[in-house]
């Protein structure tokens, strides 16, 4: 059987998230069908689940133009621009109204469990490139479906695979068996449930990004109300001057601020940090408490809890017969991963990119959004719109459009060589912008000293 003419074929997007839904959009606006397959109940499903979480981003930057667009004959009215909002309400006021808008556009309950080309698996050249694609999904009462595609555009996201406590990659020894007392998301510590989860207890937080900031702050604000309430902080690198991110240097001041934030937990006591630690094991002991165990053969001090933001993961599972380009390191496209390696800088920008940085050798095939940086853990919601729109004057025949690409992403405020995430000294180097800021001890908890750049200042942009 002869398949369709590819022109009258649907553009199939991945996720109806932030960046899903921009892409919508902007192949709504170039006279493009779209159709988003998310497979939540609801339009950005991944950010209802950390719902309770403030963005350090403000609403001026969360909005995509061509989503304005389509919602301003609704009468949506923007919220006010210079505010900051939690991922609940960045869903109800604007992803939610936006997926309302793109209609039937959006099919809920959708899980992508295959994508591929019709009658080509992966092996198969012979006119390959001009076969539509084929999406399989599954609906939520467990119906099976298929649709053909001119392109797809993968905005999945990461949220869904979580990394684990393990400092090789793999979940630690002992890990699953703990799995009750372990979660891989920031808590809502104003839900009453959750909290007198952490309450009055001691709680073992992984990770070195501003999840971890933000629940350490979390933590330390319950122990101002709930005495008996600390948190051991397990960093798999030393303490240098980027640690706590730029603070007032960074460009981004919210962003800046929660660094800060987990450096106040520390000063007044709140939290213990336990530096060059990478967990191989996660036991028992005789009171039933969890024990972290490095792979030095160190055993920390019994917990409570463990809270583990060692960062996310793509999904890659249904993409199996697609020919994807992807760096071996972090499963991001070559030409991106050189950009944002965290082995190499971490200034927070990037170069202009758009659909050539993200092409595969599968043509009319694009991750975007946060997939597109694999295990790369500082992505902004600005970038993805911007991705969003070049990826769709490309699927639209307009490369001048589609290579037009300007952003300029806000900096963190710090900068440094590889040194930043792999040593356990604590010694950087500076393979980056500028040298590592000097370091002055700001406090000093059970297991560590803490340190942190005077200014955490840098200049011009990281290309490593």
């Amino acid at each position: 059987m002869s398949a369709p003419a590819t022109g009258d074929l649907p553009v199939v997007v991945i996720g109806a998230g932030p960046v899903g839904l921009a892409a919508a959009s902007h192949l709504t606006e170039r006279g493009l069908t779209p159709l988003v397959l998310e497979a939540g109940p609801r339009a950005g499903s991944a950010v209802r689940e950390w719902g309770h979480v403030r963005l350090f981003s403000t609403w001026a930057e969360l909005t995509d133009p061509a989503a304005e667009k389509l919602l301003a004959p609704t009468g949506w009215a923007k919220p006010d621009a210079a505010t900051y909002p939690t991922g609940k309400e960045w869903a109800e006021a604007y992803l939610q109204p936006l997926a309302d808008t793109l209609g039937d556009a959006v099919r809920y309950g959708a899980t992508v469990t295959g994508v591929s080309r019709v009658g080509r698996d992966r092996i198969v050249d012979a006119d390959r490139d001009i076969q539509p694609f084929t999406v399989d999904y599954r609906l939520a009462d467990g119906r099976e479906e298929r649709v053909l595609a001119r392109a797809v555009i993968d905005a999945s996201g990461t949220f869904t695979l979580p990394a684990p406590a393990g400092g090789n990659g793999l979940p630690a020894l002992g890990e699953r068996a703990a799995a009750d007392r372990i979660t891989y998301r920031v808590p809502d510590l104003a839900d009453p449930a959750v909290r007198a989860r952490y309450a009055r207890r001691r709680t073992a937080v992984i990770g070195s990004g501003a999840s971890a900031f933000t629940a350490l702050a979390s933590l330390a604000d319950l122990a101002k109300e709930e005495p008996g309430t600390h948190a051991l902080w397990v960093l798999r690198r030393g303490i240098s001057g980027s640690t706590f991110g730029g603070g007032t240097a960074d460009q981004l001041p919210a962003r800046g601020a929660l660094g800060l934030a987990a450096k106040a937990a520390v000063d007044d006591g709140h939290a213990d940090a336990v530096t060059g630690f990478r967990t191989d094991a996660i036991e028992t002991d005789g009171d039933g408490r969890l024990v972290l165990v490095g792979d030095d053969g160190r055993r920390l001090e019994a917990v409570d809890e463990v809270i583990v933001l060692t960062g996310l993961r793509p999904d890659l599972t249904f993409l199996g017969e697609i020919r994807l380009g992807l760096d071996e390191r972090l499963q991001a496209p070559p030409a991106l991963a050189e950009e944002i390696d965290p082995n190499q800088h971490s200034c927070g920008s990037v170069r202009p990119h758009g659909h050539r940085e993200l092409a595969h050798p599968e043509p009319d095939f694009y991750m975007v959004g946060m997939k597109s940086y694999g295990r790369a853990p500082t992505f902004l919601a600005m970038t993805g719109y911007e991705q969003a729109r070049s990826v769709a004057a490309a699927i639209a025949g307009d490369l001048d459009a589609a290579d037009r690409v300007e952003l300029t992403l806000p900096e963190t405020g710090v900068c440094g060589g590889s040194g930043l995430f792999d040593d356990p000294t604590g010694q950087t180097s500076s393979g980056c912008c500028i040298p590592t800021p000097p370091l002055v001890q700001i406090g000093i908890g059970s297991t560590a000293a803490i340190e942190i750049g005077e200014s955490g200042k840098t200049s011009g942009s990281c290309r490593g």
